[in-house]
């Protein structure tokens, strides 16, 4: 079925919507009203009759047994961060269709494993991967290809084809950010019939960007709603496409915090809502790392210990 057959939409709003990257009925399906309004120049109730056949078209949005959803769930994939252990920390790996968040301190390892997700991506199935290929949204200039060469060496893989899988592009503010995760669902719908379809979405960092350009208390309900519809926006990206999604976060220290640790996640509640999976990372000796699960809609809270070497993220 294609946008013409639905009902209100003719060759010049379809092609009005193919334009704002509306190019499926999924991704029609999963749209609000307001979007297409904006995309389209139509009428809220237009759009919203256009969103409704779109739904009953692709057989999205409707109630569904428990049973139905537990079958649907075998199509998730798991992808492996390169250590077994952290991999059991995971219940497998990180899931597709979902967003995990790696927060802690500079040095914590939260680049490096996001550059190893990036290479292990593109592994054969049997070996924890997904076949496919990654998009790397980098805010903080930290992408490194040299880094890429010896961990795709470690895997056992051609560096040069695995750098041609990886497609980066450095985010210079927050507005930049936001539009960079539309353009990643226009790239993915190009790549969708490839040898290796975007399976892999990276954003390092989440953050940084709206922290440094939303200061004081005043601007706060602006940054957290800003924030709020780009992380859904990735979201919405892992549903489409059957694609993990990682985000990488900055943490502060409370100085009112007397017992405990007093490192905090930035974005608030938001960002902790968010992301399915949570993940703090803290550093500890020489090449040990060690990775807590904080939240987790099915797994319980532990700890893994892993280690950043040469090539890569290991036991």
């Amino acid at each position: 079925m294609e946008l013409e057959d639905l009902p209100g939409v003719g060759p010049a709003i379809a092609e009005k919507l193919r334009e704002a990257g509306f190019n499926s009925l999924e991704t029609i399906a999963v749209a609000s009203p307001a979007e297409l309004v904006a995309a389209a120049e139509i009428g809220e109730a237009t759009a919203a009759k256009i969103i409704n056949s779109a739904r009953e078209a692709a057989d999205i949005g409707g109630f569904e047994t428990g049973d139905k959803i537990l079958e649907r769930r075998q199509g998730v994939g798991k992808l492996t961060t390169g250590s077994q252990s952290f991999d059991t920390l995971l219940g497998g790996g990180l899931e597709t269709q979902a967003m995990t968040e790696f927060y802690g301190e500079f040095g914590s390892g939260k680049t490096q494993i996001a550059h190893q997700l990036a290479v292990n991506v593109q592994l054969p199935l049997e070996k924890g991967g997904f076949n496919g290929s990654a998009i790397m949204i980098d805010t903080e200039n930290t992408f490194r290809p040299e880094r890429i060469k010896d961990m795709a060496e470690g895997a056992e893989l051609d560096y040069e084809d695995v750098l041609k899988n990886i497609h980066v592009a450095r985010a210079y503010n927050s507005n930049h950010q936001i539009l960079l995760v539309e353009k990643a669902g226009e790239l993915a719908e190009e790549l969708k019939n490839t040898e290796k379809p975007i399976r892999l979405i990276i954003i390092d960092s989440a953050t940084a960007h709206f922290r440094s350009e939303y200061v004081g208390r005043g601007t706060l309900a602006d940054r957290q709603q800003k924030i709020n519809k780009h992380l859904h926006d990735a979201l919405r990206f892992a549903d489409l496409n059957n694609a993990v999604v990682m985000i990488t976060n900055q943490v502060m220290v409370r100085p009112d915090a007397f017992f405990g640790d007093p490192t905090r996640p930035i974005g608030g509640h938001i960002v902790g809502h968010t992301a399915t999976f949570r993940l703090y990372l803290r550093k500890s000796k020489g090449e040990k790392r060690i990775a807590r699960l904080v939240d987790s809609p099915n797994l319980p809270e532990a700890e893994a210990v892993f280690s950043v070497s040469r090539v890569g993220v290991r036991d």
